[in-house]
């Protein structure tokens, strides 16, 4: 990857197009929002895969996350909670958990950052009938 400097921040150019950073955010992506989407982005694509292969019929996943930060370190991610939830069909909520529990041990961004930045995941089901 290559990044270019540009006023307030970098730039770079990625397979789905460019990408804007910096500490200013009517410039571009702030880092830490980039982090946050990393890990969001890489638990929930495995949760996905892991609901895809058992063919769990649902209707909808989200995922919204609490964050705290500690402005007496340098803004620091001190602690994320990803909550997900499903809407579905016959959900089965111990194999649910489990699967939440499988794409936490199967995600490069968590394991990457779970020794610096606690994170926790709940799960909210909402059966449909």
């Amino acid at each position: 990857m290559n990044f270019h400097v540009i006023e307030n921040g970098f730039r770079t150019e990625l397979g789905y197009g460019e990408l804007l950073i910096s500490g200013n955010e009517n410039d571009g992506f702030r880092p830490f929002e980039l982090m946050i989407t990393s890990i969001v982005g890489c638990a929930g694509s495995v949760f996905l895969k892991i609901l895809e292969k058992q063919r769990t019929r649902f209707e909808d996943l989200s995922i919204t996350v609490e964050i705290e930060r500690n402005p007496e370190e340098a803004n620091r991610l001190e602690w994320l909670k990803l909550n997900f939830t499903i809407k579905g069909y016959n959900l089965n909520i111990d194999r649910l958990y489990k699967n939440l529990e499988l794409s936490r041990k199967n995600c490069s961004m968590i394991r990457s950052v779970e020794k610096s930045i606690k994170i926790e995941e709940t799960l909210q089901i909402i059966e449909l009938s």
